[in-house]
């Protein structure tokens, strides 16, 4: 996936499409996040029908209820994503050294992932290890639970293309072959993956 020439760019993956803007650090992704997708969607940033569900999932209601809506931001960067017919998550991770990588990785993720990721060299594994949290971090905050749920319940393994993909997943999650899941560099320094189920 090639990066667009500037900070403010967007990508689009199947019907989710994907804004990257710059972002001051410190603020609420919100709203800023409520200008895209108003700007998207149409209608003033404040009017938007924006709710948060019980575990704090950002929603849209009423009319636009059809559409899955996500944010993340880090540093500089915030990514918003929208798409119509899916619950969808986003996720953008900055690449920084991670003294207990390894330790984390055994605590927390799925027995097959150790064995795969415990088996690499150090640089190997910080590269994967990345991609795995990335896009595991997306896929819950599509399911709307987020990390509390379990890294372990979901299964993530290096296909032939290279990709990430789905192997296994809790029955709560949904059937695995129904999630899409996508996974690019978003800048330099920053990891992103976006998540999303039809509904």
């Amino acid at each position: 996936m090639s990066l667009p020439a500037t900070l403010e760019g967007s990508w689009r993956f199947g019907p989710v499409t994907v804004w990257r803007c710059p972002h001051v650090p410190g603020q609420r992704g919100e709203p800023q996040a409520r200008q895209v997708l108003a700007q998207a969607l149409g209608g003033e940033p404040d009017a938007l029908p924006l709710v948060r569900d019980d575990k704090g999932r950002p929603e849209l209601s009423g009319a636009l209820a059809h559409y899955g809506t996500g944010w993340s931001h880090s540093g500089e960067v915030l990514l918003v994503a929208l798409g119509e017919g899916v619950r969808l998550g986003v996720d953008l991770e900055l690449l920084r050294p991670r003294p207990r990588m390894l330790e984390i990785i055994q605590r927390f993720f799925h027995p097959d992932e150790v064995a795969w990721l415990q088996g690499l060299d150090e640089a190997d594994r910080e590269h994967w290890f990345f991609r795995v949290w990335c896009a595991k971090e997306a896929m819950l905050k599509a399911h709307g639970q987020g990390i509390s749920f379990g890294l372990h319940r979901l299964q993530l393994a290096p296909a032939d293309d290279g990709a990430l993909h789905l192997r296994w997943c809790d029955p709560e999650l949904g059937e695995a072959a129904r999630w899409h899941l996508h996974e690019w560099q978003a800048s330099g320094q920053f990891r992103a993956a976006l998540a999303w189920y039809p509904q």
